[in-house]
């Protein structure tokens, strides 16, 4: 029986890489049990090869695992065919990158318009999704702008605008401050604190131990295992008695 409020399960999930040569080349998951519930806002830690960037890929169905089990909004990916999969992916993750990723020759609108576009929706239904969109994360009054017309904050806020234009179950965030300076990077980082306290799952990968500690949960990872799973704080309990 499926517990409802778990946005993503990971049980007993392994990652193997293999060289050309069929030998294994790393073992990037070695065994990951892993829930994370509606609602919450978690960052994924460990150094460079820990598996963090593979656990994000197969939580954002980027990639499959090799074994064990991975439900993603009560269903089990690991059943779908690629096309499937992929139009799956679309309706229910929203991704942000550290490199925004914004195509140059597009407004800002038409950049967040995108995941409608390959989901086929209809050209007045896009527009104002997008636009609410960019209303959420302040950039209503830059729709029509180009991205190099924008500063690297305004940037990442259109990227955040492209990812919640689809209305995602899950956002996912790979050190989405990375390439901002610190008052920018908190700009965002406050942003994020916001949508989650409507009610948006997160998980972020971060390296930056003062990011981690606003987030709700630390999932450290460390040679393709958890080393410590620890829950900070409830904000929402935090919000409803302050």
């Amino acid at each position: 029986m499926h517990d409802d409020s778990l946005v993503a399960e990971l049980r007993g999930v392994t990652k193997v890489y293999y060289k050309p040569d069929g030998s294994v080349m790393v073992e990037a998951l070695r065994g990951i049990d892993l829930a994370v519930k509606r609602g919450e806002y978690v960052a994924i830690m460990g150094a460079s090869g820990s598996g963090k960037s593979t656990i994000m890929n197969i939580l954002g169905c980027l990639d499959q695992p090799t074994g064990g089990e991975f439900r993603l909004a009560g269903r089990p990916v690991g059943k779908m065919s690629d096309e499937e999969l992929s139009v799956f992916r679309g309706q229910t993750v929203g991704f942000i990158f550290q490199a925004f990723n914004l195509i140059p020759q597009l407004t800002v609108q038409e950049n967040s318009e995108v995941p409608l576009f390959y989901q086929g929706v209809p050209a007045a239904e896009r527009r104002r999704r997008s636009m609410h969109a960019l209303e959420l994360v302040g950039l209503a009054d830059r729709a029509g702008h180009r991205p190099r017309e924008l500063s690297g904050g305004q940037q990442q806020r259109a990227a955040i605008a492209r990812a919640l234009v689809t209305e995602p179950v899950i956002l996912m965030a790979d050190e989405p401050t990375g390439n901002l300076d610190s008052t920018t990077g908190e700009s965002i980082l406050q942003l994020f604190e916001r949508l989650h306290d409507e009610g948006l799952t997160i998980l972020m990968v971060t390296h930056d131990d003062s990011i981690s500690a606003r987030c709700e949960r630390i999932v450290r990872l460390k040679d393709g295992l958890i080393e410590w799973d620890r829950k900070l704080r409830d904000r929402k309990a935090e919000a409803a008695t302050a």
